[in-house]
């Protein structure tokens, strides 16, 4: 079950480049489960998550070669991951409430359902498809977009296990896993982000799309016969009301004196960004492993997120011609404040972090920096200032809105 995703921007438009051509049969070939790499699946996606390649490039690479028919449904997945990064940045305490629930659960489960959790997770269910998909994402840090709603679903609606400590599951492990798409596609196979639909696992989906050899080992599979898998809707009393977006540019601010640019994991290619002409005195980015601990990050989640920041390090200081480093600290505010200090810093500009586990680190970043009386710009990307308003309900109304504009050759 080895499989390689591209972790710095080289290797990601090269992957970019083989699978563009194939591009119009993604449609017919894209909800298909087989042992080897997916062949009707372009494998962009920790590229994507880290911003070593964007999905503006991708639309407009794509409009350029097949036009807007031809590629429809492609072009709709990869609009899917901003929408719902829009979606969610106008309601952050959905991040928050189910950060919390994780904690509270793990504090209060009971034994014999955390056996199970884990029994589950580590491919010891007793159904042997799900058990091989479970193996599959701690091996290679990935799974089929098909497989991760039969196992999500397994584990809510089958299971009867809290779809909170599945998403986490997922967070742990996935080398894409993005707070937006991974908690907001949980909650949709719970039933919760469209209020009473559920998505149900079923033995005739499996065998319809499932490639023969992941079906030879049937034990198991009774259980999900057709009909046998019903509804478990988790309650929930959540407000789930927008917040108005951030008022940011998205262009590059005029900043006089020393600063520095801080680089993270939400978007690693800040010389295609609108701060691309800038001439900072230096760029930073920070790990920690404390932050990695907090969230049970696997090992290979770890190395994949250093080997992009060593990527995206090395691009930005032959581009903006200054120092860039990965410096590990326990805590990135106190990181950065000592940093900006120590290179005699007045400012720190920085492209806008998407809800999740770094904007998570901005109250603070943004109290050290007072404290120190350094300023902080954030500056979004013109993509998001001009989608994510739309992500205000539901995705269908978004898509009508957002094809109009590639139709229109707005977007690219």
């Amino acid at each position: 079950m080895t499989q390689s995703f591209p972790l710095t921007r080289d290797e990601a438009l090269a992957r970019w480049r083989a699978f563009l051509p194939h591009v119009p049969a993604y449609a017919a070939g894209r909800n298909y489960v087989t042992m080897a790499p997916q062949r009707h699946v372009s494998g962009l996606s920790p590229a994507v998550r880290l911003g070593l390649i964007t999905p503006q490039e991708i639309v407009r690479d794509t409009l350029e070669e097949h036009g807007y028919q031809p590629a429809e449904k492609w072009l709709q997945e990869v609009c899917w991951r901003t929408y719902w990064k829009g979606w969610l940045q106008q309601r952050p305490q959905i991040w928050r409430a189910w950060r919390q629930r994780v904690h509270a659960l793990r504090e209060t489960l009971p034994d014999a359902v955390k056996q199970r959790m884990e029994a589950v997770s580590a491919g010891h269910s007793g159904v042997a498809v799900m058990d091989h998909f479970a193996r599959e994402l701690a091996e290679t840090g990935y799974l089929h977009n098909h497989a991760r709603m039969w196992w999500a679903s397994f584990w809510i609606h089958a299971e009867r296990l809290p779809w909170e400590l599945g998403a986490d599951f997922f967070f742990q492990h996935l080398l894409d896993a993005d707070p937006a798409s991974n908690t907001l596609s949980w909650r949709w196979v719970a039933g919760l982000q469209t209020a009473g639909k559920t998505y149900l696992v079923r033995r005739g989906n499996l065998e319809r799309f499932c490639e023969p050899a992941l079906l030879q080992d049937t034990r198991g599979l009774e259980r999900l016969e057709d009909g046998c898998v019903t509804a478990a809707i988790p309650r929930e009393d959540l407000d789930m009301s927008p917040h108005a977006l951030p008022d940011l540019p998205d262009r590059a601010p005029e900043v006089t004196g020393r600063f520095g640019l801080w680089m993270h994991a939400d978007d690693l290619c800040l010389e295609s960004s609108p701060l691309r002409s800038l001439r900072p005195a230096g760029i930073i980015a920070i790990t920690s492993q404390p932050a990695y601990d907090h969230y049970r990050l696997s090992p290979q989640r770890i190395s994949s997120l250093h080997a992009a920041l060593q990527d995206g390090a090395g691009r930005a200081s032959a581009h903006f011609r200054c120092p860039a480093g990965v410096l590990e600290a326990a805590d990135t505010a106190a990181a950065l404040g000592a940093w900006l200090q120590e290179q005699r810093m007045d400012t720190l500009v920085s492209m806008r972090p998407h809800t999740g586990p770094v904007a998570d680190a901005l109250p603070a970043i943004r109290r050290t920096l007072a404290s120190l009386g350094i300023g902080l710009h954030l500056v979004q990307r013109p993509w998001e200032a001009q989608l994510f308003p739309l992500a205000c309900a539901g995705f269908f109304p978004y898509w009508e809105k957002t094809s109009r504009k590639l139709r229109e050759g707005l977007l690219t």
